[in-house]
């Protein structure tokens, strides 16, 4: 499987000879991920030790030695909160934290799969050393040396943090609601998305209907949370009908994601202009 980035664009090519197209997240996103998650990180402890202070002192009427145990305890659910709330959230939530969630990123395995619990964990582990000398440090370092944007942890672990993005909704249908994709780069960069390069013919697309947009719009919504195989599989088979009913052909010099990115696109905009 090779994988090459393109200024903030990684491809990857899977054993099916198709590609796939990641944006990664910059420091900009990533910072604005980790200050929320730091804040709400913050707020659960500050509660956690008024609760625990309480607590102990309530123990301490039983014997000194059982507020030694309510603090000892106390000390193991804080160290449990801070390295369970990356590690649960990114194994349990799409590779999202909250803070993730708020700058649409998540971290995915370098192969394009979701990331496992073992893969979060060791991630997350190496955050203190991330951390030094302050706030991040190390690994803001770390990713200005990556070509793929890589704190220690995402080294460690073979993960990546890419970028999601809002779908534009279909001007005939406000009630679509909006759904996220990955594979495209920021407004303003240097390089735009491969799908705004291809050119595809207007009676052709005019032969699909909205349902077909909604379509493509599941699976863009879906496809990080998908193995490969099966992401590969689904785009295939929905690029062949449409193919088949609207007389397109997919050029050769982009991938079957692209084609179908280019396809909603344009088909959105056709529903503009009629």
């Amino acid at each position: 499987m090779a994988m090459e980035p393109i200024g903030d664009q990684l491809n990857i090519d899977t054993p099916e000879l198709v590609s796939i197209e990641l944006p990664l997240a910059g420091i900009g996103s990533r910072f604005i991920a980790i200050l929320v998650d730091s804040l709400i990180l913050g707020a659960a402890v500050i509660l956690l030790i008024f609760l625990g202070v309480f607590i102990i002192t309530a123990l301490g009427n039983f014997g000194e030695k059982s507020a030694s145990w309510g603090i000892g305890i106390l000390l193991l659910i804080l160290f449990l909160l801070f390295w369970g709330y990356f590690a649960l959230f990114e194994t349990f939530n799409n590779g999202r934290t909250p803070g993730k969630r708020v700058a649409k990123i998540r971290v995915i395995h370098q192969s394009g799969r979701g990331i496992n619990f073992a893969e979060a964990l060791a991630r997350n582990l190496v955050r203190i050393i991330d951390y030094m000398p302050g706030f991040y440090g190390v690994g803001i370092a770390a990713m200005f040396m990556s070509r793929r944007s890589q704190r220690l942890g995402d080294m460690v672990a073979g993960t990546l943090v890419v970028r999601e993005r809002e779908v534009e909704a279909p001007m005939w249908n406000e009630s679509t609601s909006r759904t996220l994709t990955a594979a495209a780069l920021a407004p303003n960069s240097p390089i735009p998305p491969p799908h705004l390069r291809v050119a595809l013919p207007a009676p052709a697309l005019a032969k699909l209907s909205p349902s077909d947009l909604e379509v493509l719009e599941g699976f863009f919504s879906r496809r990080l949370d998908m193995d490969l195989t099966t992401r590969s599989a689904l785009a295939n088979r929905i690029a062949s009908a449409l193919c088949a009913k609207s007389g397109l052909t997919i050029p050769p010099e982009i991938s079957v994601e692209t084609f179908l990115e280019a396809v909603a696109h344009q088909f959105r905009e056709l529903g503009r202009m009629s």
